[in-house]
């Protein structure tokens, strides 16, 4: 499927990013999460250009065929919106579209938070947009989560769990898209587990990919990784201290622009917080949130898992634009 789309080189921000472009009209920049690329858009660029726009799909910093500086600090917010920024100007336009997954969501919510004057609409999938708390989010995560293993904290220490998911990467990727997709059973593995241990060994490996993973979606991201690592797409975990403290305006500013929340009703990132419903109101820091659509039996992979949902979605909010 790869081969039917064009992909280019965009120097953006002092690097070199991969891309997927397709079609002509206002630009819309699509931006992936961990651990993904912009494959994770194969079902939705086409379709969103031939509705009559100009669809970039980024390989964010550190991904597949853009850069991968070494530095941690190198992926904080700050350089990933400038990363975004550069590719608005590379293309010769003011303002663009963002649609963000994961990952993704927070650096196109906090661009068009921050640059309003830059970005004409966003649509966010699986992580609405956090109001500034009074920590950063990897304190909160250390409170919540002090006698329970949890990723993102097994993430802080630099080459621990990259050498764990390099060791074995098609094992890698088949387990993590898997558990937390909406065909795995539960979200024990994730969230109950005891401190201690490693990621990969409570993660449950499925007998067969499912239906929305082929063999060959998962070689494209398998070859991908292999290639190029894990240390820059586990950096950005490692950088969420250093935006609480470089960017004290980032959460406090609502997002004006007309915006969408787009996520599975099975996402992991959904119940981060015990107790609370982290997509309950995902507008209270959008002043013009057009819809918020959960769609039933998804998981975090949305875009992936529900392409034809996530695609009608999002050309009903683009529609809904002037």
């Amino acid at each position: 499927m790869q081969q039917r789309f064009d992909l280019q080189i965009i120097q953006t921000n002092g690097i070199s990013l991969r891309a997927a472009v397709e079609g002509d009209g206002p630009l819309v920049i699509m931006v992936h999460g961990f651990p993904e690329l912009w494959y994770s858009w194969r079902h939705q660029i086409k379709a969103v250009a031939q509705a009559g726009y100009r669809v970039v799909a980024l390989d964010v910093r550190g991904y597949g065929g853009s850069d991968k500086p070494h530095e941690v600090e190198a992926y904080d917010m700050a350089t990933l919106m400038a990363d975004v920024l550069g590719v608005i100007d590379a293309f010769g336009e003011q303002t663009a579209i963002l649609v963000g997954h994961d990952w993704g969501a927070p650096i196109c919510w906090n661009t068009a938070a921050l640059h309003a004057d830059r970005v004409a609409a966003v649509a966010g999938l699986s992580v609405p947009y956090r109001r500034r708390g009074e920590t950063s989010a990897i304190e909160l995560w250390r409170r919540i989560y002090k006698d329970r293993f949890f990723y993102q904290l097994y993430f802080q220490a630099e080459g621990v769990a990259e050498a764990e998911l390099e060791a074995d990467v098609r094992t890698s990727l088949r387990k993590f898209y898997y558990s937390v997709s909406g065909d795995a059973p539960s979200l024990n593995s994730w969230l109950q587990r005891p401190a201690g241990g490693t990621l990969l060994e409570g993660l449950p490996d499925p007998e067969t990919l499912p239906a929305w993973l082929t063999q060959e979606d998962l070689d494209y991201f398998v070859a991908s990784f292999e290639a190029g690592g894990f240390r820059g797409p586990i950096n950005r975990y490692r950088n969420q201290e250093r935006d609480f403290a470089n960017l004290p305006e980032m959460g406090t500013r609502p997002v004006a622009q007309p915006s969408c929340f787009i996520a599975g009703s099975k996402d992991l990132v959904r119940h981060f917080v015990p107790g609370h419903d982290l997509y309950g109101d995902v507008a209270a820091n959008c002043a013009d949130l057009r819809f918020r659509r959960i769609i039933d039996g998804a998981g975090h992979w949305v875009q992936q898992e529900a392409p034809d949902e996530v695609t009608a979605a999002l050309l009903e909010f683009l529609a809904s634009l002037d």
